[in-house]
């Protein structure tokens, strides 16, 4: 159970995902301690330097072009993004997610203000990682040579169920930005939404996709899907944090060595639920009233929770007790 593998069937994932929930929870947090320090989480904040207008058609987001939404197009100078990052460092944070609307970074011109953005906020003695929609080889390449220390590009959903989610881009075009950073040696961050109607075959499979990549992602955030006006998926309800539970610890078990982050939709839940989310294995929250265009936990309401579970604030590399 707690080998580090990249070929899981179909049967054995749906086994682990469907075990009795307490039994499923133990040996998460089995497998969790013996990787990583139970007691350190990690706090990154996310900045959106570009925000709205987006070109695909993502059912859940607010920020595409499709749908009526009260998100408005803006783009950050380099000066608010490092104003913002100076104040995610006053308040504990470790690292910085600069994130850019569209469907991908392969511009020169988009990609060089987004090179010149990471290179300054590292200059503050951060650590520095983005999500820019998808990347060709050449850009993936130059991102490691920039010192990224990840790249987001979430799954979603699975294979068979993401037709339902976007139309405009396929699931071969996500598993092949990721495969290009994989090949540039960029650690990459990739995860799901739970709640926008797939089953929990759905989500089995999502996640078996990702640990049967050559190399586990660095980082794997689960989110719970939070329902915007304007959009498909306005009237879908707040997933259960079971669920939630459930495919968290399902990541760490098949993803040992992967940072699980608990990441959009934490406003939903209430702090014995995010509790267990922890127990089970989730070692990174995002830390910030806004997660790019919806709520987020406030800071205060953060630190006071993790003070009272006797969590830690820390910087990545010092989460792991191996090698990722």
């Amino acid at each position: 159970m707690n080998e580090i593998r990249n070929n899981w069937t179909a049967e054995e994932v749906a086994e682990i995902y469907n075990l009795p929930l307490l039994d499923l929870v133990f040996k998460a947090s089995q497998v969790h301690r013996k990787y990583h320090n139970p007691r350190k989480i990690n706090m990154n904040t996310l900045i959106s330097v570009r925000t709205g207008g987006c070109s695909q058609d993502c059912k859940y987001c607010a920020q595409s072009s499709f749908y009526d939404t009260e998100v408005q197009r803006e783009r950050m100078t380099l000066k608010q993004v490092l104003l913002n990052a100076k104040r995610a460092k006053e308040n504990g944070v470790k690292r910085v997610c600069l994130s850019s609307s569209g469907r991908d970074a392969n511009n020169d011109k988009q990609f060089d203000e987004i090179a010149e953005m990471i290179t300054e906020v590292k200059k503050m003695g951060l650590e520095v990682c983005c999500t820019m929609g998808m990347l060709n080889k050449d850009k993936a390449k130059r991102l490691a040579d920039l010192g990224i220390v990840a790249v987001n590009h979430n799954l979603d959903t699975s294979e068979s169920y993401y037709p339902e989610v976007t139309t405009t881009r396929t699931y071969a075009e996500r598993l092949e930005t990721l495969a290009n950073l994989q090949e540039a040696g960029v650690n990459y961050c990739s995860g799901g939404i739970l709640g926008m109607g797939e089953s929990v075959t759905d989500r089995a499979e999502m996640l078996r996709t990702l640990a049967n990549q050559d190399k586990h992602p660095y980082n794997v955030p689960i989110n719970a899907l939070v329902p915007v006006a304007g959009t498909p998926y306005e009237n879908n309800g707040v997933i259960d944090i079971f669920e939630m539970v459930r495919a968290i610890a399902t990541a760490r078990i098949l993803m040992p060595k992967a940072v699980v982050a608990f990441a959009a939709g934490r406003t939903h839940f209430s702090k014995e639920g995010q509790a267990l989310c922890f127990l089970a294995g989730a070692n990174s929250i995002f830390f910030g009233s806004k997660l790019l265009t919806v709520d987020n936990v406030t800071i205060n309401e953060d630190k006071y929770l993790l003070n009272l579970l006797g969590l830690e604030t820390t910087k990545y590399e010092e989460l792991t007790t191996v090698d990722i």
